[in-house]
């Protein structure tokens, strides 16, 4: 059988969207945003366990954020295929502005109204001076756009990002809206990953990109 990033000239291109391990600040509950956060000890555990499986994709790209937590799980994914890791600071996880270090609690208890508004869904900025959804998936899809636009037929890249650029990206590389993704996907774990695959109907030469992954890990797959 042949594996996905090595299919021939007239198979799909895929790209395999990553959050990146669990860091010592997921774990404490403390809001990171652009915070460079290093790995858990469950977190490199994660990265043992999930780096095999993404090297079976055979990619042809490894591209990160170039926030630690992603480029060191991304750095595992190299070191089985040998693909160098590009860096690119589009895929950054959205900046929560006053929240970076805080603990969970304390954003509820010291921004009750924006939490509220996050809570019933609407797009504002976080942490007051932070991103809203839709600039990261301003910056974070023109990323994976132009990751898409490198590969050649019947390849596939490893993209490692984070929680809500990994999510807002895929939406607008298949078109999705924003408000519909976000009330109908649960968010990604952490060492998990996204598939999307390029596809098109047996009535039409018109392909489009198509999620036919989501959430998928070492312990689903």
């Amino acid at each position: 059988m042949t594996s996905p990033g090595t299919a021939g000239a007239e198979g799909p291109r895929r790209i395999v969207l990553v959050r990146h391990a669990q860091t010592v600040d997921n774990a404490a509950r403390v809001w990171q945003g652009h915070k460079d956060t290093e790995l858990s000890a469950r977190g490199h555990e994660q990265v043992a366990a999930a780096a095999p499986h993404l090297a079976a994709y055979a990619p042809a790209l490894i591209v990160s954020s170039d926030l630690q937590r992603a480029s060191t799980t991304a750095e595992a994914i190299s070191r089985l295929t040998g693909v160098d890791v590009r860096l690119d600071e589009r895929l950054r996880e959205v900046h929560v502005g006053e929240w970076q270090g805080l603990h969970a609690d304390d954003v509820r208890e010291r921004y009750p109204d924006l939490v509220a508004a996050l809570d019933r869904g609407e797009d504002v900025p976080r942490g007051v001076t932070g991103e809203s959804r839709a600039q990261v998936a301003e910056r974070a899809g023109a990323a994976l756009r132009d990751i898409a636009g490198q590969l050649e037929p019947g390849r596939t890249a490893v993209v490692v990002a984070h929680g809500v650029s990994a999510r807002v990206a895929a939406a607008d590389l298949v078109g999705l809206d924003q408000d519909v993704s976000d009330a109908v996907f649960r968010g990604l774990d952490n060492c998990h990953w996204i598939e999307l695959v390029e596809s098109g109907k047996s009535y039409s030469e018109r392909v489009r990109w198509r999620i036919s992954g989501w959430n998928l890990g070492p312990w689903n797959v």
